[in-house]
């Protein structure tokens, strides 16, 4: 069967929104969730996971970390991902080489961690008084949480977790085995964001495997030929004069990939609509995320959730929780809702679970 963008577009959403699971296994399968501390109305690995995990309640993620096997760091982007694909990225050597003085910092705070387990950036400050630093925003910021913050991108240190959202850390043990090819641990890493992400469009594939310097500073230099490998043992069709690509073992034109009749509110970094170039060429219209865009200029809103329904992303919700219930101000990029009772009736489930979700009460 040849590939089309209704091919394309009912694969993406098969592939990404697979059966409910267990959070492990959700996260095994996603590869990788990205993180957002916003709530609006809840943070967005909380929304990624809730369709994606049996029972999942907003900081499940959170309340569970310390007895998964996962981590928190940067990989294309900040989030958690499973320890194995970690490892892939360490020793990083980040672009900024430690002066004396600031390794003898990151010295002295290592021992005091492994002295106590694990800390919390307000006793390591309150331990050290290192002061106050510009941060990358231009403004002021405890100089021990920036130490805290680099020592963990450097490796030095691990999240061990979260106390009322603050990051506290532990010593980071090194893995038993690592692959010492670069090239085989890169295109491992790759595979991921194939994975998670497929089917890519030409172009996003090579802006992603270009994010990976954040994930891998140290490998810089290989990401050209780590994309021509990608390229060549990938699956790949032209649709519409755009290349996509996807794992050789899937087949975009599988009958499987029928799409359901659930209507479905989604985090705006969820894999499904991360890719701007590809959703406007499967959905036909421009989703932009705005939380950061000055009130005045924004079109869909704070925190627009993308909504799906059957295989088509037809608009977006503004959902927040005010004196206890659920509010959700939707719009549509047709202009006004699908016809008919079945979408009424879906739109409501959707609702009902995120009211469970977020731990509300029935109306």
């Amino acid at each position: 069967m040849p590939i089309t963008p209704d091919t394309l577009r009912r694969y993406a959403i098969a592939r990404t929104l697979f059966a409910p699971t267990t959070l492990p296994k959700a996260i095994a399968k996603l590869g990788f969730v990205q993180a957002d501390p916003i709530r609006a109305p809840a943070r967005a690995q909380d929304l990624t996971l809730r369709h994606r995990v049996k029972g999942y309640r907003a900081g499940d993620l959170e309340r569970r970390y310390a007895a998964l096997d996962i981590e928190e760091d940067f990989f294309v982007n900040y989030g958690f991902l499973p320890r194995a694909t970690q490892a892939l990225m360490h020793p990083r050597t980040p672009r900024t080489a430690l002066t004396p003085a600031r390794r003898k910092q990151m010295d002295a705070v290592l021992e005091f961690v492994q002295a106590h387990g694990v800390v919390h950036p307000r006793a390591v400050d309150a331990h050290f008084a290192h002061g106050k630093s510009q941060n990358w925003f231009g403004g002021s910021s405890n100089a021990s949480t920036q130490l805290l913050d680099d020592m963990h991108y450097r490796g030095l240190l691990r999240i061990a977790g979260r106390a009322s959202g603050v990051r506290t850390y532990a010593e980071r043990i090194a893995p038993e085995a690592v692959s010492d090819d670069p090239q085989q641990a890169l295109d491992a890493l790759v595979d991921v964001i194939v994975h998670k992400y497929a089917p890519l469009p030409e172009r996003s594939l090579s802006e992603l495997i270009s994010h990976l310097r954040g994930g891998a500073p140290q490998w810089a230099h290989l990401r050209r030929d780590a994309l021509a490998r990608a390229k060549a043992r990938l699956a790949s069709a032209t649709v519409d004069g755009q290349t996509y690509y996807w794992p050789t073992s899937e087949n975009p034109a599988s009958r499987r990939h029928a799409p359901d009749e659930v209507v479905r509110l989604l985090a705006p970094f969820d894999p499904l609509v991360w890719d701007r170039r590809r959703f406007e060429h499967l959905w036909g219209w421009a989703y932009r995320f705005e939380a950061y865009t000055p009130a005045p200029k924004r079109v869909r809103g704070y925190y627009a959730l993308p909504l799906l329904w059957h295989d088509q992303v037809i608009g977006w919700g503004n959902v927040a929780v005010v004196d206890g219930a659920l509010t959700a101000d939707l719009g549509y990029a047709a202009g006004k809702p699908p016809r008919g009772t079945a979408y009424k009736a879906a739109l409501a489930d959707e609702l009902d679970r995120l009211r469970t979700f977020l731990h509300l009460e029935a109306p």
